[in-house]
């Protein structure tokens, strides 16, 4: 198939784009480093002649965190949903969102809201649709999970609070193979929650982080939650990941039950092993 592909210079795009090339698909990158700039697409008319000759479209962009040139709103909301009525117009039928877990009806953040204005308004369409929506994504590569993974060399492990806020991390090997059998599946208009099949704390996960770096456990340090958001508002200036939003997201805690996504995989998610921290391959075989 000939598919565009949106945010293919992204974490998720560019695993996904090697992989529709592996699978002999023609892959055809929407990105600012193809000049595409979403906050300037934002109506169908912009989009159709991103759509001549295409069989499927995947949108993959998003941004953790706002910044003065990119906006929630034009670039998870007004953009997308214009691409979805230009393939409405165009006859592309197969469109793949990647979403969030999280953008559902408990959603309350900027983020979830505006991630979760795109997925309505898809599931609103006449298209073969698919709502993919990740939890937490690790491997090499990810942005999130290097993050993380220096935190996790620290001489302590800092954590907000207990450090018992739920997670459930995916790898971005089960992603790619969601959006994958996306493309081909006969069952379309499915919103799918892409998680591993364990949930654990913060603290544990930055304590398997710090295995996967070869390193001896250590202890933690208690960051009060008012103190890490006075830390996540100084630190937002330096690093887009460093959000007062994204501690909120991270002590709420999002969950979901993977035995849908392993029925439509037709395996299980990977089980957390150290070394796909480091990877953004899957292991041969099934997992077991």
């Amino acid at each position: 198939m000939n598919i565009l592909l949106t945010g293919a210079s992204g974490f998720i795009g560019q695993n996904i784009a090697r992989a529709l090339a592996a699978a002999g698909h023609q892959v055809k990158p929407a990105s600012r480093n193809n000049g595409v700039d979403f906050c300037r697409m934002l109506s169908p008319a912009d989009w159709l002649p991103c759509l001549e000759g295409i069989d499927a479209v995947v949108n993959s962009v998003g941004i953790i965190g706002e910044s003065a040139g990119q906006r929630f709103e034009p670039i998870h909301s007004r953009a997308p949903a214009a691409l979805f009525h230009a393939c409405l117009q165009a006859g592309v039928r197969r469109v793949v969102q990647i979403s969030a877990l999280g953008t559902d009806d408990s959603a309350f953040s900027a983020y979830h809201l505006s991630k979760r204005k795109a997925d309505d308004c898809l599931r609103s369409l006449d298209l073969d649709w698919f709502v993919l929506r990740p939890s937490l994504i690790y491997g090499r590569g990810g942005k999130s999970a290097e993050l993380l993974m220096r935190l996790a060399r620290l001489p302590l492990i800092p954590v907000i609070g207990d450090g018992r806020q739920a997670l459930q991390p995916v790898h971005i090997s089960d992603v790619v193979a969601t959006v994958i059998a996306s493309l081909i599946s006969p069952e379309t208009k499915q919103t799918l929650d892409i998680v591993g099949r364990e949930t654990v704390t913060f603290a544990a996960w930055l304590r398997k982080m710090r295995q996967a770096q070869g390193l001896p456990d250590t202890g933690k340090l208690g960051i009060p939650y008012p103190l890490g958001m006075a830390f996540a508002c100084l630190g937002r200036h330096f690093n887009p990941l460093l959000q007062p939003e994204v501690l909120r997201m991270l002590q709420t805690g999002y969950w979901a039950d993977f035995e849908p996504l392993a029925r439509f995989l037709g395996r299980l998610p990977w089980p957390f092993e150290p070394a796909l921290f480091l990877s953004n391959v899957a292991p041969t075989g099934k997992p077991s």
